[in-house]
């Protein structure tokens, strides 16, 4: 038995296990998480995310069209790329349109007071699955976003508990967090905010807005459709 790091939860059994780790199975929020003490050192881990560091393509492709779908009036946006870093090019792809994006990558700096900013989007493109303490690190995304501002999270979810040891997926050491819908239902529950898609590798969250904005509502849920299918296109073609 371990404790969750998503909920805190001791209810949590033994899920899958081979030579290099254990992985536990929260029986209240319903992720998989691996025993902390098969992390890899933080050196070990900081080479596999520079061998690993194709997903640039990807994650621009991703962030253009959040940001396209957000863009419901003149009103510059102020967004953050949490977890990675674009390229230049794509990043002056998104600023010449008159929009700011602050980005975090922890493998490259710190967190800074700078980035202390309030965000009409977040944008987490394959970084939940490496959250040691996906708690603490839900705690800071939920706090930075604006009321009305979306949260757009790319990873593989979990849908088959019983082909997890064929899911490649889990073949990385750095992943150390794998979620199911049911996951980003309790977070998105645990600070009153609105799941609006979960499904394939993309799910959307939107912090509730306590004024008159409509933002949310209706830019992406109602017309996240051509979103939400280019996503999946791209999540398919990403395996």
């Amino acid at each position: 038995m371990r404790r969750c790091p998503l909920c805190f939860s001791d209810n949590s059994t033994l899920f899958f296990e081979n030579k290099k780790r254990c992985l536990y199975h929260c029986q209240l929020c319903k992720m998989v998480f691996a025993d902390a003490n098969s992390h890899l050192p933080p050196n070990a881990e900081q080479q596999q995310y520079r061998r690993a560091n194709n997903k640039r393509r990807q994650l621009s492709q991703f962030l253009f069209e959040l940001v396209s779908q957000c863009e419901t009036s003149e009103k510059p946006l102020l967004g953050l790329n949490f977890g990675r870093t674009l390229d230049s090019k794509s990043l002056r792809r998104i600023t010449q349109r008159g929009h700011q994006i602050n980005q975090y990558d922890p493998s490259i700096a710190p967190w800074n007071k700078q980035l202390m900013q309030h965000y009409d989007f977040i944008c987490c493109y394959r970084v939940f699955e490496h959250f040691r303490l996906p708690n603490k690190e839900w705690a800071l995304i939920s706090e930075l976003i604006k009321p009305g501002g979306w949260i757009a999270i790319s990873t593989p979810l979990l849908t088959e508990l019983n082909g997890f040891d064929k899911w490649h997926h889990k073949n990385n050491l750095t992943h150390v967090s794998f979620y199911q819908q049911q996951s980003f239902k309790y977070l998105a529950e645990s600070v009153g905010f609105k799941l609006l898609f979960a499904a394939n590798d993309l799910i959307l969250v939107q912090k509730p807005s306590g004024s008159d904005i409509t933002r949310g509502q209706t830019s992406i849920v109602d017309r996240d459709s051509s979103f939400c299918q280019q996503q999946c296109h791209l999540s398919h073609r990403d395996k």
